[in-house]
C-alpha cells in the first residue's frame, strides 16, 4: 500500500503534469465503491476546471481547483496515479498477466483498471488513476467544505511529537504497531514505515502502547520522521504494485532494516529478523535490539 512517502512523491511528481492545466474531459467507469462522488457528478462537476494547487494530508491527495472546489484522491492499496506515456512494467502487468517491453508501454490504452482519466485542453499528457483492487478513492468537495475522512485524520506524521504519542497512548492496551496504523492517532504510516521506525527506535512491535514512555515515544515519532523523509529522498517503496508518476520505481525498498527481511541477519546484531502477524499485518522485528 503506497504510504506518506509515496503519495508526497506522487503529489511532487505528478503537480509538474496537472497544476495550471484545464480539464477537457473525465472519464470513468462504471458506478463502483472507488467513487466516493458518483462518475456523473464528476464529470459535470470536473469538466472546465483548473487545477490549482495540489497538497497531501497523510495519504491523501488534495486538489484547489479554480472555482475554490476541491478534488481528494486517495490511493488505497494497489492505485497508480501517473501520466500517459509513462514507462514501468508495473503499470501492466497486473492487466495483461506479462511484462510489456519498454517500447510497447508508451501505447497503454486505458483498461477496466483504469478508473479516471483527465484529459487537458492545454498541450501534454492525459493523467491516469489505475487500481486493481478498487480500494482507492475519488471525490469531490464543494467550495468552503472538507471531507469526513479528512476530519478523521491525526497529526500528519511528519510533523507528529513524541509528546502527543504519549497522551493518545494513555488508554491503548493494543500493541504499538496497531497504534501508529491508526490514522486517527498520526496521518500517513503504514505498515513498512511502521517497522521500519519501531525498529530505529529500539521498541519492539508487541509492546503495548500504554507501556511506553515519554521519551520512547519521542524516539518513535523522530525514527517515523528520519525513515519517511529518507524514503522520500529516494523515492518511495516500489515492493508491490507502487510506480511514481514518470513510471519510475522508488529506491528505499533496498534500504529497509526489517519489513519483509524475516529470518535475515539482522544488519546491526546479526539476529535473524523474526515476523509476527499483528491486528491481520505482517510485522517484522530484531528480537534482541527492539525490547
Amino acid at each position: 500500500m503506497p504510504e506518506l512517502p509515496e503519495v508526497e512523491v506522487t503529489r511532487r511528481l505528478i503537480s509538474k503534469v496537472l497544476l495550471g492545466r484545464r480539464i477537457a474531459s473525465v472519464e470513468t467507469t462504471r458506478p463502483s465503491y472507488f467513487f466516493l462522488t458518483p462518475p456523473t457528478e464528476l464529470r459535470e462537476r470536473l469538466v472546465g476546471r483548473r487545477f490549482l494547487t495540489l497538497e497531501r494530508f497523510g495519504k491523501y491527495l488534495l486538489s484547489r481547483l479554480d472555482d475554490d472546489s476541491q478534488l481528494l484522491l486517495h490511493l488505497g492499496m494497489t492505485g497508480q496515479l501517473f501520466a500517459a506515456g509513462s514507462h514501468s512494467p508495473r503499470l501492466l502487468s497486473a492487466a495483461k498477466k506479462r511484462t510489456l517491453t519498454a517500447n510497447s508501454q508508451p501505447s497503454f490504452t486505458p483498461d477496466a483498471h483504469t478508473h479516471l482519466v483527465l484529459k487537458f485542453r492545454e498541450a501534454g499528457p492525459s493523467v491516469y488513476f489505475r487500481d486493481v483492487r478498487k480500494f482507492g478513492k475519488v471525490a469531490w468537495i464543494a467550495a468552503g467544505e472538507t471531507h469526513e475522512r479528512l476530519r478523521e485524520l491525526g497529526t500528519d506524521a511528519l510533523v507528529a511529537r513524541g509528546e502527543e504519542l504519549f497522551e493518545r497512548s494513555r488508554s491503548r492496551s493494543a500493541p504499538i504497531k496497531t497504534v501508529l496504523l491508526d490514522q486517527s492517532v498520526i496521518a500517513g504510516i503504514g505498515n513498512i514505515y511502521a517497522d521500519e521506525a519501531l525498529f530505529l527506535a529500539g521498541v519492539r512491535v508487541t509492546r503495548r502502547a500504554r507501556s511506553l514512555s515519554r521519551v520512547e515515544c519521542e524516539a518513535i515519532t523522530d525514527a517515523v520522521k528520519r525513515v519517511m523523509r529518507r524514503s522520500i529522498q529516494t523515492g518511495g517503496s516500489s515492493i508491490s504494485d507502487y510506480v511514481r508518476p514518470d513510471g519510475s520505481d522508488g529506491g528505499y525498498q533496498t534500504e529497509r532494516r526489517v519489513y519483509a527481511r524475516s529470518g535475515e541477519p539482522c544488519q546491526t546484531c546479526g539476529t535473524p529478523i523474526r515476523r509476527l502477524v499483528i491486528a491481520q499485518r505482517s510485522s517484522h522485528f530484531c528480537p534482541t535490539c527492539q525490547r
